[in-house]
């Protein structure tokens, strides 16, 4: 199939249309709008649905409900509002349905700006609505990759009855690219799986869903459902990409928009004989911690860098522990960096000397001084 130059919110969520999207509910944020912008188009001419909702918190319920009913559903958002979906995503993890949300995300805390950022990792891996859950991060580093993750989103949702969550940036959704989008599969029909609510009444037993269990025996129960069905996942469901890390003395990690920024930045110091090499995680969740942890007992030093003030560095950290030392680089508030100053990081850690256990997010703070001042 030809490649076409599109914007990365439309590639996906034409990429969700041709993966079988029956609903979007949706409502708009920079840097995400043109995503919902697409398929406020796109889904009427196919017959699908297609809601504005009101606000982020009508928006979430409605896709609440509609995945009860095992279809196809989605919903996409900025940070901030992201933040306001977090009830209802609590109570669809209780429920166990199966939806897919993107988050392009922005500068923050707060209202923030609309440039990209990376800082709704912990909010994504870590965090979220209130209880006992995980859901599936997936983190693509082009327009592409987003293209290809959309569909393997929606069947890991089905899969596990989980939340996937396309933890996206305004980098990625507003930059053009060619990309391959993938053949239209067929609108499925009313869901044959076995809880989900489709109206046959007096033609099979009743179903119900809730996310309220009033027994605390039957809430525990739940709650070890999820544990144990996030233990499948991740024993399976890990993915991530390696560059360069066959004969690497250094490594960097780096996800979404910065591991590219990175890439760029490896191949430069592998053209001045600098051994170093990347690992670009796509899952964020499940966490690829084997392969940290091998990594960590092979090389001299690892380079974190993300747009956040060190969100994924706690978790590479508690991976690592002493097996090397650790540093740290990144920009803040929609401030992207560039490979030069990666590169730069490389030249650094090169040159030593580098101390395990030291408090790598103190040094960094403590060489970004000059722009406090």
């Amino acid at each position: 199939m030809a490649r076409q130059l599109m914007k990365g919110n439309e590639a996906v969520a034409e990429a969700a249309v041709r993966a079988g999207l029956h609903a979007y509910f949706g409502y708009p944020i920079t840097p995400q709008t043109e995503l919902l912008e697409y398929l406020s188009r796109r889904m009427p001419e196919l017959g699908r649905a297609f809601v504005q909702a009101e606000s982020e918190v009508a928006a979430i319920n409605m896709v609440y409900g509609a995945a009860c009913t095992g279809s196809r559903v989605m919903t996409s958002s900025s940070s901030p509002g992201v933040s306001l979906m977090m009830e209802g995503v609590s109570y669809i993890a209780a429920t166990e349905v199966p939806i897919v949300m993107i988050n392009v995300m922005r500068g923050g805390p707060g209202l923030g700006n609309i440039s990209p950022s990376q800082g709704d990792y912990n909010q994504a891996v870590h965090g979220g609505g209130h209880g006992d859950y995980r859901q599936i991060v997936l983190a693509p580093g082009s327009v592409q990759e987003s293209v290809d993750l959309m569909g393997e989103a929606f069947d890991l949702a089905e899969k596990y009855r989980s939340i996937v969550v396309i933890l996206s940036d305004g980098n990625i959704g507003q930059m053009m690219e060619p990309c391959e989008l993938p053949e239209m599969q067929p609108l499925r029909g009313v869901s044959t799986a076995d809880w989900a609510v489709t109206g046959m009444m007096g033609e099979r037993e009743r179903r119900m869903l809730s996310s309220i269990y009033l027994k605390v025996a039957d809430e525990e129960l739940t709650n070890l459902r999820l544990l144990n069905r996030w233990r499948q996942i991740e024993e399976n469901e890990v993915r991530y990409k390696e560059y360069y890390l066959d004969d690497a003395e250094f490594a960097i990690i780096g996800f979404g928009s910065t591991g590219r920024v990175a890439l760029t930045a490896v191949r430069q110091a592998r053209a001045e004989g600098i051994k170093v090499g990347l690992l670009r995680p796509i899952t964020l969740a499940p966490f690829p911690v084997k392969r940290v942890l091998e990594l960590s007992k092979r090389v001299q030093g690892i380079l974190v860098t993300e747009m956040n003030g060190g969100q994924m560095l706690d978790d590479v950290c508690r991976i690592v522990k002493d097996n090397a030392p650790i540093e740290f680089y990144a920009r803040l508030g929609g401030v992207v960096p560039f490979p030069d100053e990666i590169l730069s990081e490389i030249h650094r850690i090169v040159k030593g000397p580098l101390t395990v256990g030291s408090d790598p997010r103190r040094k960094w703070l403590d060489r970004m001084a000059e722009i406090l001042k």
